[in-house]
């Protein structure tokens, strides 16, 4: 991906996925855009939070949500025709897809804490 790409999808894609993602995790998550830097430093979507009150005796996870989501090399797929319709399917899983990742990447989205410091997810995919 180059930059004029990166460009393009941060304003016309990014800003739908970013307000779904905050709508789901709802309030006290902060949802932000981390624009694109270069090959290793891609778009990203930053979500991070304290831990909620209850968190202190609840979870068995000592760190506060801080969690970057990048899609990488299938940020260009959206830019091909029918990529608004791809958008469309993506927006409607991201529920789903949030759920699947706590488990797998020690994340506790209720309490907003996590196994790790900082959890990278990587290589997510628009066909969801």
């Amino acid at each position: 991906m180059n930059r004029e790409t990166a460009a393009r999808f941060e304003a016309e894609f990014m800003l739908p996925i970013v307000e779904q993602v905050a709508r789901l995790l709802d309030r006290g998550v902060r949802v932000e855009i981390v624009p694109y830097e270069n090959l290793l430093l891609p778009t990203c979507l930053h979500a991070s939070a304290e831990r909620q009150r209850m968190a202190e005796r609840a979870s068995r996870y000592p760190y506060d949500l801080n969690v970057f989501l990048t899609w990488d090399d299938e940020i260009g797929r959206l830019l091909r025709p029918g990529g608004e319709a791809r958008l469309l399917r993506y927006l409607d899983s991201i529920g789903a897809n949030l759920t699947a990742w706590e488990g797998v990447r020690d994340i506790d989205l209720k309490t907003r804490l996590q196994g790790e410091p900082t959890v990278l997810v990587v290589g997510l995919d628009f066909e969801s």
